[in-house]
């Protein structure tokens, strides 16, 4: 790096910028320039533990590498990897990219047959797994494994290769006989892939139906980068990023992890699903510019923190008053910001839709929020909008290199399916050529989410496809839309709305603790729901009758509900 006798920080900016402006047109060219520039940046972390610079996570590469070669693993070949997020998982997944072999992560969270079910179909020949997840495992279920190696220390507890035992057990001499004069930048020489070479199978756990192993090219994965590198330009090296979503789930994956990774940020890992006060504690310390996140977080903030002080009845007529209002809105964005830790210039909303109350106050006090939309299929990004431009109830405009049709008479007022094409799209569906051929079509893939675009371009959401439920008459209802207007109501969590025999009915898992606390009968509140509810309903789309869920939905990795599993 030049140095500058007034500002050697100044300098290395206007590097970044430049670097920025001209970003290499292959996925591993972009990672190698990150390691480089950023060689004794911190990279990776696990909140509350160890820290890798870029350089260690390099060389971290290298031996993995080694291992991969030793095991007879070639470009081409899968690698899974299933554990919870930490900076080991994010290095292993960074290793087989840039090594050419196809990465296929895994969600922790599933279950042990499924965790056979998918590494088997997905032909892989190493596992990268937490200890604790293993002890579940029968490795006689896994034959086609050449060794499994423990995320957390790169432990290896199985091997049926002889050379990768020893390569393991004698790794840094391996490591040390290749490199005998020290390991430096200059000795990155990872894969050149190509845009249609197979970089990613993840497997989605989709809300109306079972796992497919989606494939995406390294095109995918690097046109995703590269929008996020043009368009998130406030984010610099060394910036702090909080890593809260899945690693094993694209948005978590390739958004929150690799795009910082490849500007020179620090990313750190929570590994668990925190309490409010780890959060907190979390946001203070890494203070990110950038947060990604899904609704629960910022709903649980605002509807616990913000709304019970605001609607008492002496702020509720402070709030009336022009001055005060403004004084206090701003006073509430303060507070809001500094919980965040106080850095923050935009929160990305994605998976799921943020509830309007939410959305509509947040809007309000102008907070940097704006709402992402993608799919697996398109590793991920579909659309996006800066939080200044983002009109509330939409989900922005398609992103760069990307191309969006509506399958519809009137796509203004006539919902109709999103097709889209580009090089976000995936390849195909793994060992599944008709679910492949279901969705392709002439390079088209239709997303199944039902959608309306203004003049300016704008997506708005109504409902996905394959729940729409058809009316009496032939009405189209969009249960989405009424679940909008229920999740707003008191006491109310999450809600799923069914057609059951042709009546409609709403499933509703309520926040008890808060019943509780306030000595509320449940059945008395949803009935009472259900009387404010119905009145903002048509006649064809009105609710029959209210179920209480003892327990939350079940989840996707993006935190969706998986709808198909509370069908009649």
């Amino acid at each position: 790096m030049k140095k500058d006798k007034n500002s050697a920080f100044s300098v290395e900016i206007t590097e970044n910028d430049q670097f920025f402006k001209n970003i290499p047109d292959s996925l591993n060219s972009i990672l190698e320039e990150a390691v480089r520039r950023n060689w004794d940046l911190p990279s990776l972390s696990d909140f509350k533990g160890s820290t890798c610079t870029y350089a260690e996570v390099a060389v971290y590469i290298e031996k993995l590498h080694i291992l991969f070669e030793a095991a007879g693993i070639k470009p081409g070949d899968k690698v899974a990897i299933c554990g919870k997020n930490s900076a080991k998982w994010a290095i292993a997944f960074i290793s087989c990219l840039t090594a050419g072999v196809v990465a296929v992560p895994i969600l922790h969270e599933f279950k042990p047959e499924t965790i056979h079910h998918l590494v088997n179909h997905s032909d892989a020949k190493l596992l990268f797994v937490d200890e604790a997840i293993w002890k579940n495992i029968d490795k006689l279920d896994l034959p086609s494994l050449e060794g499994v190696i423990y995320i957390s220390e790169y432990g290896m507890p199985y091997s049926k290769s002889e050379n990768l035992t020893i390569a393991h057990d004698n790794i840094d001499k391996y490591f040390n006989d290749k490199y005998p004069h020290g390991f430096t930048a200059k000795d990155i020489q990872w894969f050149k892939d190509r845009p249609e070479d197979l970089a990613v199978i993840n497997y989605t756990s989709g809300s109306t139906g079972m796992s497919k192993g989606v494939m995406l090219p390294y095109r995918s994965i690097w046109s995703n980068i590269k929008f996020c590198m043009e368009f998130l330009t406030f984010l610099k090296p060394g910036d702090g990023v909080l890593n809260m979503l899945p690693l094993a789930h694209l948005y978590g994956m390739v958004i929150e992890m690799l795009h910082p990774f490849a500007k020179g940020c620090h990313c750190t890992f929570l590994g668990r699903t925190p309490s409010p006060a780890i959060l907190l504690a979390a946001f203070a310390e890494v203070q990110p510019k950038l947060i990604i996140t899904v609704p629960l977080v910022l709903e649980k903030i605002v509807k616990t923190k913000i709304f019970p002080v605001i609607n008492q009845p002496k702020m509720r007529f402070l709030l009336r008053l022009p001055i005060i209002k403004g004084i206090i809105l701003r006073k509430i964005k303060d507070q809001l910001v500094k919980a965040l830790g106080g850095n923050v210039q935009q929160v990305i909303i994605g998976g799921a839709a943020l509830n309007a109350d939410v959305s509509e106050f947040l809007t309000r006090i102008k907070f940097p929020l704006t709402v992402g939309y993608g799919m697996t299929e398109c590793g991920p990004l579909i659309t996006y909008e800066t939080p200044e431009k983002n009109i509330p109830g939409t989900v922005g405009k398609i992103v760069e290199r990307m191309e969006a049709k509506i399958d519809s008479p009137d796509p203004e007022t006539v919902p109709g399916n999103l097709w889209v094409k580009g090089d976000n799209v995936m390849k195909g569906y793994y060992k599944n050529d008709e679910a492949t051929k279901e969705v392709m079509r002439d390079g088209w893939m239709n997303t199944g989410d039902l959608v309306i675009r203004d003049k300016e371009g704008n997506i708005r959401i109504m409902g996905r496809s394959k729940t729409m439920i058809l009316g009496p008459s032939g009405q189209n209802i969009y249960p989405e839309e009424i679940e909008q207007k229920i999740n707003n109501l008191p006491y109310v969590v999450e809600s799923v709305v069914i057609d059951d025999n042709g009546k409609l009915v709403a499933l509703i898992y309520p926040d008890f603790e808060a019943l509780k606390k306030d000595g509320k009968d449940v059945d008395t509140v949803m009935e009472e729901n259900l009387k404010i509810l119905n009145p903002q309903l048509p006649a064809y789309s009105k609710i029959t009758e209210i179920r209480v869920m003892e327990k939350e939905f079940e989840k996707t990795p993006k935190r969706s509900i998986k709808r198909f599993l509370y069908q009649p």
